[in-house]
């Protein structure tokens, strides 16, 4: 058991593998283990779960700093993003970053048969190509290796071209402090950095972009009075975001309520610095230069299987060792990394 950051993680020392899934305080793994509870004994009432929903709603936008009205709630980031693509007009020019996680690209990509062209450019050149495309879609922080966008330089450049921008930040929400209120779309899955089961997603959709997403999913649960919506027509959608909604799973969102919760009363300045900071022992351990992200991409041969002998949990992603440090991770968990590799880049071997 560890204790970190007000919280009890029952988290063996080694797990670093929170790109792909993150590890819930105690306290959110009861809440889910009431819900079965009372799901075996009959106590559930669907209605229940509203208020629950809502408080994912109101402490995501918290998280990423827009108000509470703007954000729907959904199962996956693909899904919601696709309500974005759906919507795109014919022929339109879409930016990417090369390497993006496909969750935000394939929906655009699927697009191509009503002439929407996506483009790919690495990240760092991203902001110089804002002026020539209609939208980009981006994740703040990349999935493969941890690099972090950046964000001032693509708000001045989209602003500047008036160009729509649409943020993931599933692997920023949870260490990186945000403020977002200026982007047309912002997607996050909640089961890795925010801590929260699998199943539960978030789309902040700003005023102006709500005329430019589709419903795609439309249902009851999207309805002004969602209570009064499960029957016949017509199409009567709320106003704000919540017409977004697709009717969520409510296992996911009953562990996602109290992990967010958490994680949005927390100062994610302190977090960001833990994180990161475990992150630069490593690099400098590795001969790695410093970096701005809690995420590591070692190049290292085998590396998931020589950890993994070590008690180290970590992923293979675009042909390196990744390893990803949040805030039940120590350094206890950088000095097991670096017996396991060696602690110069001498002794540690480099793919290619």
């Amino acid at each position: 058991m560890r204790i970190a950051f007000g919280a009890e993680f029952d988290v063996a020392e080694g797990y670093l593998n929170t790109p792909a899934v993150g590890i819930p305080p105690v306290s959110v793994a009861d809440a889910l283990e009431e819900f079965v509870r009372r799901w075996r004994t009959g106590a559930q009432r669907p209605a229940d779960f509203d208020a629950v929903v809502d408080d994912t709603r109101e402490s995501f936008a918290r998280i990423i700093g827009v108000p509470g009205d703007r954000v729907a709630v959904g199962p996956a980031v693909s899904a919601l993003v696709g309500m974005v693509a759906q919507a795109v007009p014919d022929g339109c020019r879409v930016l990417v970053s090369e390497g993006e996680f496909t969750s935000v690209t394939f929906p655009f990509a699927v697009q191509t048969d009503r002439g929407v062209k996506v483009t790919e450019v690495p990240l760092t050149a991203l902001p110089d190509a804002v002026a020539d495309h209609d939208l980009v879609a981006v994740s703040v922080v990349q999935s493969a290796d941890g690099a972090v966008v950046d964000l001032e330089g693509l708000r001045a450049a989209a602003e500047a071209a008036d160009v729509a921008v649409l943020l993931d930040v599933t692997q920023a929400a949870g260490w990186l402090p945000l403020r977002l209120d200026w982007a047309d779309w912002v997607v996050c899955a909640g089961y890795k950095w925010l801590l929260a089961p699998r199943g539960a997603a978030w789309l902040a959709v700003h005023p102006k972009a709500l005329h430019r997403t589709r419903p795609v999913a439309a249902s009851w649960y999207a309805g002004r009075d969602r209570w009064n919506s499960v029957y016949d027509l017509p199409l009567r959608l709320a106003d704000e975001a919540r017409r977004f909604d697709v009717s969520p799973g409510w296992p996911a969102f009953a562990g996602a309520a109290p992990a967010l919760s958490y994680l949005a009363s927390l100062d994610l300045h302190e977090v960001r610095a833990h994180g990161v900071g475990l992150a630069n022992r490593l690099r400098e351990a590795v001969g790695l230069p410093e970096g701005n992200s809690p995420i590591v991409a070692l190049p290292v041969a085998d590396g998931v299987e020589r950890l993994a002998r070590s008690g180290v949990v970590a992923s293979a992603r675009a042909g390196h060792t990744r390893v990803g440090f949040h805030i039940y991770n120590t350094e206890a968990d950088v000095d097991r990394v670096v017996r396991a590799l060696g602690p110069s880049p001498t002794t540690v071997t480099i793919r290619g």
